[in-house]
C-alpha cells in the first residue's frame, strides 16, 4: 500500500527518491516517514539517471534545494513547511507537542465550560 511503501524504502537506509510524479497519499506519507520525495522533469531524471552510471557521488541540499552530481546542480521545490518538518525532524507526533502549552489551555477551559466531559 501507498502507507507502507514508504516505511519499506525507510527499511532500506532510502531517504531521498526522485521521480517526474507521485501519487498524493505516496507523496505525503514519505515526509511523515522523513523521506525527502523530489519532482523533477524527465529530462533533469534522465540527466541524474545517466550520471548515477558513473559510480560516482549525487548529494543533495535540502537547506539550498539543489542536487549536485560532478560539475553540475539542479534545484528543485519543496513546499516551505515540509522543508521545515524534514529539517527538524517533525512529525504528526511532535508537530501536535509543539502546541502543547495551547491544548493545555483550551482542555482547562473546555473543563470549565463543559465539566460533564470530563471524567476525573
Amino acid at each position: 500500500s501507498r502507507e507502507h511503501a514508504p516505511w519499506a524504502l525507510l527499511d532500506f537506509g532510502i531517504k531521498c527518491i526522485i521521480s517526474s510524479s507521485y501519487a498524493d497519499i505516496f507523496y505525503s506519507n514519505c515526509f511523515k516517514n522523513g523521506i525527502l520525495p523530489i519532482i523533477l522533469e524527465e529530462e533533469k531524471i534522465k540527466e541524474l539517471s545517466e550520471y548515477s552510471n558513473r559510480k560516482e557521488e549525487i548529494s543533495i541540499d535540502l537547506i539550498e534545494q539543489k542536487i549536485f552530481f560532478g560539475n553540475n546542480e539542479i534545484n528543485f521545490k519543496i513546499d516551505p513547511f515540509k522543508k521545515k518538518c524534514l529539517l527538524e525532524g517533525l512529525d504528526d507526533i511532535a508537530l501536535s507537542l509543539e502546541k502543547s502549552s495551547q491544548i493545555e489551555i483550551f482542555e482547562k477551559k473546555l473543563k470549565n465550560q463543559k465539566p460533564w466531559i470530563f471524567n476525573d
